[in-house]
């Protein structure tokens, strides 16, 4: 019996087991041992049996952009384990999204309870038939974690979805302001319907040079970070200001960052004051996570807000890819010292659930306005109970504060070491990143880590990014360093030989 289920789970391509070995495969998973370094069993990565899974998923998906095949029934903690059995120290943890490690016993709870079940098999349409727990999960959940001043949360389906709502919710905002307490006209009713104004009024989102705020129609229009991700697309004609490129280290160049960041600022309110078509909203990343690990003072956040409450301007914060812990608070924006809160904060990723806070007064002035079927889904709340659980009851803030600390502290020195491959190292908490010299050497860099077991991701042009688990130790950094020494060694002596 025992064998045929270690046979099913090595198995690359899967296979339907029976309820009792399914249940037995559940009791195995939470009995699982983080490994104690990665192991890498093949000559490549993909391996045989990620190659042979992926030829047969490329039949019925596109598979161009899959790095492998991961085994999540063996996957734990802070490591992947793929198909044919390499185990991976994960530092890229899903494009940022798994927040306290692969199969935590926490989350494995969640999943299996009775409240999980009743939610998965009678999903609701939240905006009509909430079910009767649906408020005290959410003050369980996403309101325990609310950012401050912001009373309100809608909740949604992914970061794409979150931003597109906000983005609705600034534009009736807007309008409304603007209405007063008249109805629609009869020229509005009729003209929306053939996408016109005044119905359809041409008012804009601002965004910043190098911002990913997702892909979905209106959340594209704001992303500026690769044209790839726009072409062929149509897009709404709404601006694009500048977003400070900052030099490093930062005390060296605190003059001309200052300059800067003040250029950027600027630049912005004059968009803001003289945009042919009228701005309801910006929207802006802590740091610009897609665009290539931008990062931006206190100063400068705190200078938008100041210009868009002048302006009578809403602020979004695009806490997307930043929320949820990794930055070393809960949310990035705190450490801003803003004197007022933004206006809406979106969210998704290591919170397993999406949406976005705002106050009462950007709810929609008549019902079924900003709105879909499942207006969100408690499954993902109940996942995002757990998380949160876990972050705060095992003090995982500080821990993300001490862990990042010491990461830097030994990524600093490499980078001086080998400052031809390894430059501008950047972050807070255990968001981190560097930049390489050009695209094709990171690429090379990126594929010696994951030959060496540490599974990682880059982002813009050249940078290298760290997304770990929340979880993430000292010991698992040391793990990291002896390996990425490792690989800097051998990329010196090919490219730069004594």
């Amino acid at each position: 019996m025992l064998g045929r289920i270690n046979s099913a789970a090595a198995s690359a391509a899967g296979k339907i087991r029976s309820t009792s070995v399914g249940n037995l495969g559940a009791r195995m998973i939470s009995q699982l041992a983080e490994p104690r370094e990665p192991q890498v069993l093949t000559s490549e990565i993909p391996g045989p049996a990620s190659t042979s899974a992926l030829e047969k998923l490329s039949k019925i998906q596109d598979t161009r952009a899959a790095a492998f095949v991961a085994d999540y029934e063996k996957s734990v903690g802070n490591y992947i384990v793929d198909a044919d059995g390499n185990q991976l120290l994960d530092l890229y943890c899903q494009i940022a999204s798994i927040p306290v490690g692969y199969n935590n016993e926490a989350i494995l709870q969640a999943a299996r309870s009775d409240q999980m079940a009743t939610a998965l098999a009678n999903r609701p349409a939240l905006g009509v038939f909430p079910s009767a727990d649906w408020a005290q999960l959410l003050e369980e959940s996403l309101m325990r974690v609310k950012p401050a001043g912001l009373d309100m949360v809608f909740t949604s389906a992914h970061g794409s979805d979150a931003n597109e709502l906000a983005y609705k919710a600034a534009f009736m905002h807007y309008a409304r302001t603007r209405r007063g307490d008249k109805m629609f006209s009869a020229a509005e009713l009729s003209s929306v319907m053939d996408n016109q104004p005044p119905g359809a009024p041409e008012v804009a989102i601002l965004s910043f040079a190098a911002s990913f705020h997702g892909r979905t129609f209106g959340a594209l229009s704001t992303t500026r970070s690769k044209a790839l991700h726009k072409l062929d697309i149509p897009a709404f004609p709404w601006p694009r200001a500048p977003f400070p490129q900052l030099r490093y280290p930062l005390d060296k160049y605190s003059e001309e960052n200052a300059k800067e960041e003040q250029r950027c600022l600027e630049e912005t309110e004059r968009i803001l004051r003289t945009n042919a078509i009228p701005v309801a909203a910006i929207i802006v990343e802590p740091v610009q996570s897609e665009g290539g690990d931008r990062h931006a003072s206190p100063e400068f956040f705190r200078g938008l807000r100041r210009i868009t409450n002048e302006l009578g301007v809403l602020m979004i914060v695009d806490e997307v890819q930043t929320g949820c812990a990794a930055t070393g608070t809960f949310w990035a924006h705190e450490q801003w010292g803003l004197e007022s809160p933004p206006d809406m904060v979106t969210f998704s990723k290591k919170m397993q659930a999406a949406g976005f806070y705002h106050t009462s007064d950007l709810v929609p002035d008549q019902p079924y306005r900003n709105f879909n079927t499942w207006m969100g889904d408690p499954a993902r709340a109940l996942l995002a109970r757990a998380i949160v659980a876990e972050v705060i009851d095992k003090g995982l803030l500080a821990h993300v504060r001490a862990t990042g600390d010491y990461f830097t502290s030994h990524l600093k020195p490499l980078a001086v070491r080998y400052h031809r491959l390894v430059s501008n190292v950047r972050g807070t908490g255990t968001f981190l990143a560097f930049d390489c010299p050009s695209t094709e050497m990171r690429t090379e860099l990126l594929h010696l880590m994951r030959m060496e077991g540490v599974n990682m991701g880059g982002s813009g042009e050249t940078t290298v990014r760290f997304r770990p688990m929340l979880t993430l130790s000292k010991s698992h950094v040391n793990v990291f360093l002896t390996r990425f020494e490792s690989v800097l060694n051998k990329m010196y002596q090919k490219h730069w030989p004594q």
